[in-house]
């Protein structure tokens, strides 16, 4: 018999739940803290991602840059590469599209600065274009050589980029052992605000 629209309702939000508690705390406090860091050493964050996960990084980086005022405090560095579409594809045309960060990166990113990449497979998987996400996985590298911090938001196993970030949030599965592209996007966004929240008190507080 077909699942209800009730059940399946009752079951999504039931593994949300699920999903929430069994996230890291530790992981989590691990990510404010190098963001915060950045603040503090006045460096600047770079975040970016694919598909809903770019839009999530464009949305990260609006609430890390604006989210965060304090009246009389120094505000966030912080911007995302996947806003300027008539840049990202023109560095697709000349260089590829496994470029389109690590270009935007080369001669501006700095020691202690941030890139926070937010992808649901990290890297791993592929599908008719190839690999997934070897755009970040490409920046990542880039940043890490280039004396930058790495931050990951990831689902599944996490990838690549799980392995190679400085700090790592990874989107649990259920205690089932369920979990999905829909779950993980939306957690990310449960993240942001999340880390962005704690940002505001450590700025009002500093």
């Amino acid at each position: 018999m077909p699942q209800s629209t009730h059940d399946f309702v009752e079951k999504y939000l039931r593994e949300t739940a699920e999903i929430a508690l069994a996230t890291s705390p530790e992981d989590m406090a691990r990510v404010i803290e190098i963001l915060f860091e950045a603040y503090r050493n006045d460096r600047t964050i770079y975040t970016c991602g694919n598909g809903g996960s770019a839009a999530n990084a464009s949305h990260l980086a609006c609430d890390i840059a604006k989210f965060t005022w304090v009246e009389g405090k120094r505000r966030f560095k912080c911007t995302s590469l996947c806003d300027n579409a008539a840049l990202l594809s023109a560095l697709t045309n000349d260089v590829g599209f496994n470029r389109i960060f690590l270009e935007q990166l080369d001669g501006r990113l700095g020691a202690g600065d941030v890139l926070v990449c937010l992808s649901v497979h990290g890297g791993s998987g592929a599908d008719r274009a190839g690999p997934w996400s070897q755009n970040l996985v490409a920046a990542a590298d880039f940043a890490k050589r280039s004396g930058a911090k790495v931050v990951a938001l990831v689902g599944y196993d996490g990838g690549a980029l799980r392995q190679m970030a400085d700090a790592s949030v990874i989107v649990p599965r259920t205690r089932a052992g369920y979990t999905s592209t829909p779950h993980v996007e939306g957690f990310h966004e449960v993240y942001h605000h999340l880390i962005c929240e704690r940002l505001l008190q450590l700025v009002a507080e500093s």
